[in-house]
């Protein structure tokens, strides 16, 4: 498995690393919910711009992100994410606009990790993930359905085609209508993690019927999860401290 260290925080070895999503408008908002999320067993903080009230202004994001970085040290790994309407998140964006925006906190120096979404464009994402690597910032490629749970095969090309656009980290969120789509979500991680990929993968299940999948994760490959902090930032996260503690038991039953 190919590790990717950000700040200490090692993705691939280990415990599956919990990550907690700040969603406040303002710089303030920001950093209230990141001291908070400090107090708990966090191992990376997803710093969620489409939340922003600012959330298309390069300067002011990037003035945004200077503070909380000030306020949180350099020893937490910090994610970013412009998560889109049409994947789940608060606002929509031109893929032009989303390409200047990630290239722009790549090359600040502010984060250490991005999240881009797979399916905006070709040449949109492998012009972020281009500029991310040159900048020394590693890429999330991801992709959420929040409507459904395709077949197996349909997941793990979605998963192959983010290891073929140069992703570091692989991560998609679905959602199931059925349980026997939260078995379908595991054993397509299963199958990427034994038989395709070599970098770490995130994969959920989300809603309530999902939830043994984003504490199981480490069971069929899962390399890190998402726990409710200050709010949750998707349907069916865990309290951080409960996660914690399964995670653990998970762990040390392997």
């Amino acid at each position: 498995m190919k590790t990717v260290n950000a700040r200490g925080v090692v993705f691939g070895e280990g415990r599956p690393k919990i990550m907690t999503s700040l969603c406040g408008s303002d710089a303030a908002g920001m950093i209230e919910q990141a001291q908070f999320a400090k107090t708990l067993p966090v191992d990376v903080l997803e710093w969620r711009i489409d939340f922003l009230d600012e959330a298309y202004d390069v300067d002011s994001i990037v003035d945004c992100g200077r503070k909380l970085r000030a306020a949180v040290g350099e020893d937490t790994p910090i994610l970013m994410t412009f998560r889109t309407a049409k994947e789940g998140g608060e606002k929509s964006v031109e893929p032009e606009a989303y390409a200047n925006i990630n290239i722009a906190l790549a090359e600040s120096g502010i984060v250490d990790l991005i999240d881009v979404e797979a399916f905006t464009g070709d040449d949109v994402v492998e012009r972020i993930i281009s500029a991310a690597h040159a900048a020394g910032v590693f890429v999330i490629a991801s992709n959420h359905d929040f409507e459904k749970t395709p077949p197996k095969e349909e997941i793990v090309s979605r998963l192959c085609k983010m290891q073929d656009q140069g992703a570091d980290i692989l991560k998609i969120a679905l959602m199931p209508q059925c349980r026997a789509d939260v078995l379908t979500l595991m054993d397509a991680t299963r199958d990427m993690f034994e038989n395709h990929t070599e970098h770490p993968l995130i994969t959920m299940s989300m809603g309530g019927m999902g939830v043994v999948s984003r504490l199981a994760g480490e069971s069929y490959g899962s390399a890190a999860t998402f726990g409710a902090a200050a709010q949750a930032s998707a349907p069916g996260q865990v309290g951080i401290a409960d996660l914690a503690q399964v995670l653990d038991i998970v762990h040390a039953g392997l």
